[in-house]
């Protein structure tokens, strides 16, 4: 969608060739500006429609063939790259293939004529309207060029001194553009070339039209600012809007109304929800973006406001059997972003409305030929009730009138009648205007001065405006920024603060079980919990606190570790291992007794906890480890006695069998 949603506000320059050929003789052009109310007609030369279009710095420039303003390609640059900043070129008869004027004016309901000031009229009303392409030769992307403004010979002193303080001057003038470009929130990138002393050129690709720029051309002493657009491989076309197709429009209604709009295959394209447009306003927004064949509601029977608009556009009105359900509304519009339940109802409407005629839409889809508009036979069909091959004909009976009126063509006229009616167009367009030409040239004059200092103190003025926004934009976000910070720092020191308070309230245990532990609690130890006996939690364990050689831990479910899992805790060569709930399978009690860890249950001592963190008793801690040793001990003999008996069996085995081998009774 073109950023400008109206014309009206803006002054537009519509222009037709009045007589001559811009290929031969001088041509003259019928001009007529059109600021939405009040016309101003006029016949000029081609220098001085140029002259006043950089006077005026009309917004746009309309034509229904841009080549009547350029006698080729080169030369249509050429103009492009004269207008002013903020003025541009339309051809409101289409792109590539335009469309004849009459077509296009008697399509948006514009006043036509074909005499020359009838057409420059059609051409400014409907650029005004938003009608038209523009035509461009240049990128969005524009080169700010510092570079020296001077040669670096011989000057009143040194050679050296001289190169150096140029070089200096463009490097002084480079960073202020840095910073002007910086201060306006614009991207760009700089290339810059060392000189001696500092800088010959530095370039600036800014991502921005020269109107948008804090820079404009300047010559000053040792340095040059040069700014110009980036020129596209060839010429192109940009609609001034994009509502010329058939779309299907939502609307849910209320103190916060929303609309959305879909084109004719189902896919939304926009979506708006305001709580301060007026009717007016929304059919504006709608016009802006497309024709409307279908206007729904989510509910019915279909609110007042909605048949109002749906009324304005003479489009078909669509409501549900019954008010449609949230869920269900939720279902069809999953795959869209919406900022609020309106707009969610809004492109539901327009959803359901195209899946009660998507059926019709192919239909008439299969009749259509490929070179005829479908949007505007469903149009014809669905809202206006023709059938298929009633809107068909129709569209052919008025490209037939348009093609006759187009390719019909005057009688060919004699040199002589040709010299007349040249001769009668002068006197005519000469005694209409040296009259007002001799009233205004004394006036016009005399306040060229003055108008040329207001108009130069209103650009300062304005650009000054322009950089004082940008620079409150960015220092609002900059605040914004900083406020979040804060907000998380606030966020971070409360949670410290609210852990400091837990390791506190660790100290402050009441300690009527603890009689025998001194004043400042010595005799206490950390326990570090361990929530199940896997490799995972032993990991997250010593990620929250650290798990280290002669730590207690103290694991609150010890069943089903494996080999593997015990020799990981064995690893850490803690003082005892705390075993809660369930007991240690074979496997992992084998481990820890060869890896010489002490086990025991946690319930041989008093553990008290305060979030993630544990103490208990050191005393109580030995006795498990002395207990563990004692078990340990006796596990040893035992094992030690096995071992010895398997050994004496062994031994007598192996006698007998050799006993028997030889004969011999044992």
């Amino acid at each position: 969608m073109n950023a400008r949603t109206s014309a009206l506000d803006t002054l537009v320059f519509g222009v037709d060739v009045q007589s001559g050929d811009v290929r031969g003789d001088a041509p003259s052009y019928a001009l007529v500006a059109f600021d939405g109310e009040n016309l101003d007609r006029d016949v000029v030369s081609h220098r001085k429609l140029r002259r006043l279009v950089e006077r005026e710095e009309p917004a746009l420039v309309a034509t229904d063939n841009m080549y009547e303003l350029a006698p080729d390609k080169d030369a249509l640059v050429g103009f492009l790259g004269d207008l002013p900043d903020g003025t541009r070129l339309v051809q409101v008869t289409g792109a590539e293939q335009p469309e004849p004027l009459s077509r296009v004016a008697s399509r948006h309901g514009v006043p036509y004529g074909k005499k020359p000031m009838k057409e420059a009229e059609a051409a400014a009303r409907l650029a005004a309207a938003n009608v038209g392409y523009e035509v461009s030769a240049f990128t969005d992307t524009t080169e700010i060029k510092v570079s020296r403004g001077r040669s670096t010979g011989k000057g009143g002193w040194s050679e050296d001194r001289y190169t150096r303080r140029i070089h200096g001057a463009v490097r002084k003038r480079a960073r202020e553009v840095e910073s002007e470009l910086d201060g306006a929130n614009l991207d760009y990138e700089r290339e810059a070339t060392e000189k001696y002393g500092g800088l010959s050129n530095a370039v600036f690709e800014v991502e921005a039209r020269p109107e948008d720029l804090p820079v404009s051309n300047e010559r000053s002493g040792d340095v040059r600012v040069e700014v110009e657009r980036d020129r596209r491989d060839g010429i192109e076309f940009e609609p001034l809007a994009k509502r010329r197709d058939h779309v299907l429009v939502g609307i849910d209604p209320g103190t916060t109304t929303a609309v959305a709009v879909a084109d004719l295959d189902g896919e939304v394209l926009d979506v708006l929800s305001t709580r301060t447009a007026d009717t007016a306003e929304v059919i504006e927004w709608i016009i802006e973006r497309g024709r409307p064949v279908v206007v729904a509601a989510d509910v019915e029977p279909m609110p007042e406001t909605v048949e109002k608009i749906r009324r304005s556009f003479d489009a078909a009105g669509w409501t549900p059997a019954s008010d449609l359900p949230v869920d269900e509304k939720l279902h069809r519009t999953r795959e869209y972003d919406d900022d609020n339940d309106h707009e969610r109802d809004a492109m539901a409407a327009a959803l359901y409305a195209f899946d009660d005629h998507a059926d019709q839409f192919d239909r008439i889809a299969e009749k259509v030929p490929p070179n005829v508009d479908l949007g505007e036979v469903i149009a014809r069909v669905v809202a206006g009730g023709d059938s298929v091959e009633t809107a068909l004909a129709a569209l052919a009976e008025d490209d037939e009138s348009d093609d006759e009126e187009t390719e019909h063509t005057p009688r060919e006229l004699t040199a002589e009648e040709k010299r007349i009616k040249q001769l009668e167009s002068q006197v005519e367009r000469l005694e209409d205007h040296v009259a007002d030409l001799e009233d205004t040239i004394e006036r016009k004059e005399g306040r060229i001065g003055q108008l040329e200092g207001d108009l130069d103190a209103a650009r300062s003025e304005e650009r000054k405006d322009v950089r004082e926004r940008r620079e409150v934009s960015r220092l609002e976000r900059e605040n914004g920024r900083l406020e979040r910070e804060l907000d998380e720092r606030d966020e971070r020191i409360e949670e410290l603060e609210g852990k400091l308070e837990r390791l506190k309230e660790l100290w402050k245990l009441d300690h009527s079980n603890f009689a025998d532990v001194a004043e400042k609690k010595a005799g206490l130890v950390p326990v570090k919990p361990v929530e199940k006996f896997t490799k995972g939690a032993i990991e997250s364990a010593h990620d929250r606190f650290g798990l280290a050689a002669d730590d207690v831990v103290y694991l609150r479910d010890a069943s089903g570790a494996g080999r593997s899992t015990a020799e990981r805790l064995a690893e850490v060569d803690p003082k005892v291992v705390l075993t809660g709930d369930g007991g240690l399978s074979d496997a992992a009690d084998r481990v820890l007794f060869e890896e010489e860890v002490p086990v025991g249950p946690a319930d041989d001592v008093t553990i008290q906890e305060v979030d993630e963190l544990a103490v208990t008793r050191e005393r109580e801690v030995e006795a498990v480890v002395d207990d563990w040793a004692d078990r340990a001990a006796e596990r040893r003999k035992e094992r030690k006695a096995e071992e010895l008996d398997r050994l004496i069996s062994e031994h007598r085995a192996e006698r007998t069998y050799g006993s028997e081998a030889s004969g011999q009774s044992p």
